[in-house]
This record gives C-alpha cells, sequence and structure tokens, in this order.
C-alpha cells in the first residue's frame, strides 16, 4: 500500500506530514479542500511526522537560498533519510513537495518518487495555514518572527552584489536622459518663442538652443546691451562675428518694448533650460561611466546610448543576454512587429508585406553607413554580436572591452565586406585572439 508524504519547508525549519487514507485519492482533494480552514478535520487528514529547526539565521538562509535554486541541501537529505520509511519492492511512497525542481533532485539524491499536483498543493495550503498549531511549542507570533527575519534576510542576500555592476542605474539614467532631452527641447522652443517677442533677430543669428537660452539669459534688455559688454558676449557665443552681429541687430530691432517683470521671468526661465541643458551633458557622462563597468563590450561596440537603451528595453542586462540575436534585432519595433502580424492574420496571409528589420539597432552608426539593400543584413549581424557582447558582459567575472573592440572591427569588416568584396576573418580566429 502506498502512502503519501508532504514535505514543508517553513522559515524556522523543515517538517514532515503523512497523509491518511492516501488510497482515496479521487475522494481526498475533496475532502482536503472542505477542511483547509478547520483545524480538526485538518488533523484527521493529517499526521505530523518529525520536524527539524534551523539551528541558526545562517543555517536557515543557506538552506532557502538552495532550495529556491532547485538544490538538494544537506540538511534536508538527513532530515528525509531520517524520517522517511524504507523504501520496499512493492511499496512504493510518494512525496508531495511545492517545487518541482526541488522534486527532481530528491529524486536524484534518493530514488524518492516526488508529486507536486493533485492533492499536495491542497495539503501544503493547510499545513502552511495550521502550520503554528501543528508543531509543539510553536506559536502564530514566533512563526511569523522567523518568516519576517527569514524574508529579509533571503531579500538582502539576492541583492549584495557587486555595487559597480547595477545596471538597474543604467535603466534610470537612460529613461531620464530621453525625458530631459524632451523637456531641453520643449522648453528651448519656448525661450525662442517668448523672447522673440522682444527681440525677433536673435534666432537668425544664433539658431543652435542652448546657446540661444545662454544669449537671452546674458543679453535680458537688449537695449541696455553696449560695446564693454562685447568682450562677454564673445565668450558666450565663442564668435566675435556673431557677437558684433547681435549687438549690430540691437540697435535695429523691430521687436516690441518689455517690461522689467516679464524680462526677469524670461531670465528665470532662460537659466532653468541653461542648468538642464549642462545636467544632460553630465547624466551622459555619468551613463558612460556606469556602461563602462556594466557592459563595457556591448558600450565599445554599439555606443553607450543605444547599449543603455538595448538593456533597458530588456529589463536587465540578463534578460538581454538571455535573448536570441533575432529578438535583439528587433527590440523597439514591437508595435511594427505586431501590427504586421495583425495584418497578416486579418488577411489570412502568411506572407503579407515583411517584418521590420531593426528596432533600436536603428540608431546605430552602422546600420546609417550601411547601403540601403545592406542595412537589413547589417542589421541582423550587428544584433548578433550585441548578443554575444552582452552574454560576456553579464556572465564574465573579469570586466574587460577586448572584445567589445574585436566585435566592433568584425562589423566594420562586414560593412567594408558589402561594399568591396574583401573576405573578412573567421569569428573563431578573431575571438581565440581576443581571449589571448
Amino acid at each position: 500500500q502506498s502512502q503519501l508524504f508532504v514535505l514543508f519547508e517553513h522559515a524556522a525549519g523543515f517538517a514532515l506530514f503523512k497523509v491518511n487514507e492516501f488510497e482515496e485519492t479521487g475522494m481526498l482533494l475533496p475532502q482536503v479542500e472542505a477542511s483547509v480552514t478547520d483545524l480538526s478535520r485538518f488533523n484527521a487528514v493529517i499526521k505530523l511526522i518529525g520536524f527539524s529547526p534551523f539551528k541558526t539565521a545562517t543555517s536557515a538562509l543557506e538552506n532557502m537560498n538552495s532550495i529556491s535554486e532547485g538544490v538538494l541541501p544537506g540538511d534536508l537529505q538527513l532530515f528525509l533519510e531520517t524520517h522517511l520509511p524504507k523504501p520496499k519492492e512493492k511499496k512504493k511512497d510518494i512525496l508531495g513537495v511545492s517545487d518541482p525542481k526541488l522534486g527532481a533532485s530528491i529524486n536524484e539524491a534518493l530514488g524518492i518518487v516526488c508529486q507536486h499536483v493533485g492533492v499536495v498543493p491542497e495539503v501544503i495550503r493547510g499545513i502552511r495555514y495550521h502550520f503554528h498549531k501543528l508543531v509543539k511549542g510553536f506559536t502564530s507570533k514566533s512563526s511569523a518572527t522567523a518568516q519576517l527575519g527569514l524574508g529579509h534576510s533571503y531579500s538582502r542576500a539576492k541583492v549584495k552584489f557587486n555595487v559597480n555592476r547595477v545596471d538597474n542605474m543604467i535603466i534610470q539614467s537612460i529613461a531620464l536622459l530621453d525625458q530631459l532631452d524632451k523637456d531641453v527641447n520643449t522648453f528651448s522652443m519656448r525661450i525662442r518663442e517668448w523672447y522673440s517677442y522682444h527681440f525677433p533677430e536673435l534666432v537668425k543669428i544664433v539658431p543652435e538652443n542652448y546657446m540661444f537660452a545662454k544669449v537671452a539669459r546674458f543679453i535680458k534688455n537688449r537695449k541696455e546691451l553696449t560695446e564693454d559688454k562685447l568682450e562677454a558676449l564673445e565668450e558666450i557665443v565663442m564668435d566675435s562675428g556673431k557677437a558684433q552681429a547681435i549687438l549690430d541687430a540691437t540697435k535695429s530691432s523691430m521687436g516690441m518694448d518689455i517690461s522689467p517683470i516679464d524680462l526677469l521671468n524670461i531670465e528665470m526661465f532662460a537659466s532653468r533650460v541653461v542648468a538642464l541643458a549642462d545636467y544632460r551633458r553630465q547624466l551622459a557622462e555619468y551613463l558612460r561611466i556606469k556602461m563602462a563597468a556594466v557592459a563595457p563590450n556591448l558600450a565599445t561596440l554599439i555606443g553607450d546610448q543605444v547599449g543603455a537603451r538595448l538593456i533597458a528595453h530588456a529589463g536587465s542586462l540578463t534578460n538581454l543576454a538571455k535573448y536570441p540575436a533575432s529578438t535583439v534585432q528587433i527590440l523597439g519595433a514591437e508595435k511594427a512587429l505586431f501590427r504586421q502580424a495583425l495584418i497578416s492574420s486579418f488577411m489570412a496571409l502568411k506572407t503579407r508585406g515583411n517584418t521590420p528589420k531593426y528596432g533600436l539597432l536603428f540608431h546605430s552608426t552602422f546600420i546609417g553607413r550601411a547601403g540601403l539593400k545592406n542595412k537589413g543584413r547589417i542589421s541582423r549581424y550587428l544584433a548578433n554580436k550585441c548578443s554575444i557582447a552582452s552574454r560576456i558582459d553579464c556572465f564574465s567575472d573579469q570586466m574587460t572591452n577586448v572584445f567589445g573592440e574585436k566585435l566592433r572591427q568584425q562589423v566594420e569588416d562586414r560593412l567594408k565586406f558589402y561594399e568591396t568584396g574583401e573576405i573578412p576573418r573567421k569569428n573563431i580566429d578573431v575571438m581565440k585572439e581576443a581571449v589571448e
């Protein structure tokens, strides 16, 4: 007669329960479901065989780390060997577990048949609900304290890795950089429009947004710009001819007069725009440093910003490393891909139109330099190299950009091959050279 045992991993230790009347499996499931919240009825279904508490918090953390990875810890193996009855030829006992990976490890190590479906999840749910009453000397408060302590330790252990290789900072930085680009452009257009009421000629002389904001902040009232301020204006625009043109334009400007309070607001707003643009440059430099620390090969191959966008779009460097090259190629083109799939299904045709050739990779300089007929080919090749670079960055212990430089040279050689027909070196030779 087979018996069902259920393993329950708690923050305080391992517990083994025996399920009564296992032969009536079909009848047992509704019985268990009905008795989960009623302790007296649930006690009739299960019986505690053994409980092995963790000796220290460190031991609890080590065991839970192993279990979360699907590895059988030594403590659990010893516990099961001690409390489970020895297997007999005709009698095959079954062990219920919550995690199929752990079940496979137990089966491999001890030869015990494990099960994680059927009545097992319901029994485990009941044990979890009543656990503090099923084990002697345990209370609901001590159970919650153990769970909270182990939960904090487990979370801390999971996030305690090299702080210099945290890719979340890259994801936040590139998102902020994109937002700043939009904001600086919007605000620059607003300052040009606003200040042009007073000095419309300045837009043609200083077309750059950042420079325009700096000049507007310096000039303020155009009637007060005199020869003695010319040298300071030259320092801002870095062009003596331009500075002289601005001074000449102020004398014959068609702009309207403006009150001091309006000029003050324009000056304050121009200062904000300049400060935002300066911060944007600092952020770009910060992103470059972070990419060099976290993903040096990807940054060397495709540039800091495109590499950061790929990481952000994938969610993390690890996720990007897991993607195949075909997915990396169209990251960022999901809308176009979905639209194409929708059209194909709607028209009941599989071959209608082409799928997108590139997503975020389109911003790479390589795509821009390729000829029209080769853009798709170089995009596919570049995605392949990005996939290799991201995997090297994610899984290598030693940070170096040597592979990135070699991969970049390979893309350059491939571009040359499309243009001149010159055969590039084989990948295996290049990688051997990089490893050396």
